[in-house]
């Protein structure tokens, strides 16, 4: 069976500058609003319409939001920065001076998505998620008819052929059709292909099972939105790393000697330590910080599943559930990804925009795919996948 296929109508970039961080890869609001005042050709000002200044300005939400999302999309079209192309995958390589990522931009069958071991499918969604943004992705895609932010899906089964198959392929096929920096540094190209090499991709692309590495939320809408096919950046373990993820903690309901108190009387070993804020080298180990205190937290075992085991599960159960009566989706916790780092967080805590910051190591790769081949759950944000797809870039305008 194959999941991946050719991308019926394509806007590819022509300027880059519609390039962008997915909507979700921010610690606040004020960071997209920011990016679309300096770059109003950002994939952000259609994605996240109620964040523009002009929406801010006249106070409107995000439903009050979508008609002026597709005003700007027909806009940037109409000044030519972007290109319509039939029948397309489009080969990506994002590079900097260190790694080389490839990927494949294609569309994925919705109804291949799988959330348990009972479900078939070759589309592992692995997540918890927040219904209310799930909701916002599909309302959007409904009033544009386009699909803008890519699900990003891991090939585990010829990952291997797949990489090289499309590095031997983007070194020979000449200048890209836009390419664009994102703010790390690393370079994102794209070039279309179609015909018998588009085919010979396609194929390696479906060649096992793809998890879902980035865009659960994606993903759900696609289903909500009982759209046949999804928009998907197909890349291989070699391509990518998993950074941390981290988690900020405003208006705690515990104070922190409390909490500490309520740790160790769980089992967990807590030892203050000295500054900076730093993430903990191994598994095992988080690192609090609240009001000047750095305090390293060893978890104790955790009985369960390998999902159960891992940091960030003991963290939600531990921390949030049992000591501080919080459930992980509460809004007073924020998830903070591995592109903000650890002094960034203390400077939340610092400035009072935040009580107490946790830092987790990250979940290595290979569990990751382990838990997912089980057909197990990840705890929500706990993988952190970099170099991510951006946004802006390819587009996919849906059929009737």
């Amino acid at each position: 069976m194959r999941a991946a296929h050719a991308i019926s109508a394509a806007w590819l970039s022509t300027t880059g500058d519609t390039g962008a961080q997915n909507y979700d890869e921010f610690a606040n609001d004020a960071e997209i609003t920011d990016i679309i005042r300096a770059n109003p050709a950002s994939a952000l000002a259609v994605e996240m319409p109620h964040l523009t200044p002009e929406s801010l300005a006249a106070g409107l939400d995000f439903a009050q939001s979508l008609p002026m999302a597709a005003e700007r999309l027909a806009a940037v079209r109409a000044a030519g920065k972007y290109t319509r192309h039939e029948d397309v995958v489009v080969v990506y390589r994002i590079s900097d001076s260190t790694h080389t990522a490839y990927g494949l931009w294609a569309m994925v069958d919705t109804d291949q998505i799988s959330t348990s071991a009972d479900e078939p499918g070759l589309v592992i969604r692995n997540e918890d998620v927040f219904i209310e943004k799930v909701r916002q992705r599909a309302a959007l895609t409904a009033q544009l008819g386009t699909l803008l932010s890519p699900v990003l899906l891991m090939q585990t089964g010829t990952g291997k052929e797949l990489q090289d198959a499309l590095a031997e392929l983007s070194a020979t096929l000449g200048e890209p059709s836009a390419s664009d920096v994102d703010p790390q540094g690393r370079r994102h190209e794209i070039w279309p292909v179609a015909g018998p090499e588009a085919e010979s991709l396609l194929v390696l692309a479906s060649g096992g099972d793809l998890i879902v590495a980035d865009g659960n939320h994606r993903s759900l809408a696609a289903q909500i939105g009982e759209l046949p096919r999804f928009l998907a950046v197909i890349t291989t373990p070699e391509s990518v790393a998993i950074q941390p993820y981290h988690r900020l903690v405003r208006d705690m309901p515990l104070p922190f000697d409390m909490l500490l108190a309520a740790l160790e009387g769980a089992g967990s070993a807590v030892t203050e330590v000295d500054g900076p804020a730093a993430t903990p080298a191994s598994g095992g180990t988080i690192r609090l910080y609240v009001a000047g205190r750095h305090v390293d937290v060893e978890l104790p075992d955790a009985d369960g599943t390998t999902v159960d085991r891992l940091d960030h599960a003991v963290v939600e159960n531990l921390l949030f559930r049992a000591a501080l009566d919080l459930d992980p989706g509460d809004k007073r916790i924020t998830y903070v990804g591995g592109d903000y780092p650890p002094a960034w967080l203390q400077g939340e805590v610092d400035a009072g925009r935040a009580d107490l910051a946790v830092l987790i190591p990250p979940v290595t790769v290979e569990d990751f795919i382990a838990v997912n081949l089980g057909r197990l759950k990840m705890p929500r944000k706990s993988t952190w996948f970099t170099p991510k797809a951006r946004a802006g870039l390819v587009s996919a305008q849906l059929e009737d």
